[in-house]
């Protein structure tokens, strides 16, 4: 199973017939083994909230660009649905059709927020804190520059650079062959 990023928080469960994302861009990311198991878990009650919506004559999703057209029964398929989908149906502005779509930007970043603030954190974070904190625990861990720098979809490596002014070391740890 692999997902891919689309519009705001929207991923897509995806196999192989691609998928709406920032900059059309495939983005891959590491998951935690311990995080399996509750994706399982997640992604089954997500599965049985399609099944009722097809059951009510529902469970179509929006599909990019003509793929509606080329294959007109995948925007009812699992494998387009939204990992994270939203709780209430809404009226799609595009095509005025009732449908369920993700779970909003902003309701992740109030999330983010929240923790922050509980967790007692003075500074400004934000998600895309996050981000950077992940490029720079990568690189501080030893993982090559072109591995981060996929990870995080950059186009150039000098955008992945940024992050190693904060590893207080001249480049990447290298040592000698000799050693």
């Amino acid at each position: 199973m692999r997902t891919a990023a689309g519009e705001g928080c929207g991923l897509w469960l995806w196999s192989d017939h691609g998928a709406r994302r920032k900059g059309l861009k495939d983005r891959v990311t590491v998951l935690p083994g311990t995080l399996l198991e509750p994706l399982r878990v997640h992604l089954e009650q997500v599965r049985l909230l399609h099944r009722q919506d097809l059951a009510r004559g529902g469970g179509e999703v929006y599909l990019p660009f003509a793929l509606s057209r080329k294959y007109p029964n995948a925007k009812r398929g699992w494998s387009w649905q939204y990992v994270f989908p939203a709780a209430k149906l809404s009226v799609d502005p595009r095509s005025h059709e009732v449908r369920r779509h993700h779970v909003q930007e902003k309701n992740l970043q109030n999330a983010v927020k929240i923790a922050v603030r509980q967790a007692g954190v003075t500074k400004p974070a934000s998600c895309h804190t996050l981000r950077h904190s992940f490029a720079t625990h990568l690189l501080e861990n030893g993982s090559d520059i072109r591995t981060v720098q996929e990870l995080l979809g950059h186009k150039d490596v000098s955008t992945t650079m940024i992050y190693t002014h904060v590893l207080n070391q001249p480049g990447l740890n290298v040592r000698s062959p000799l050693d």
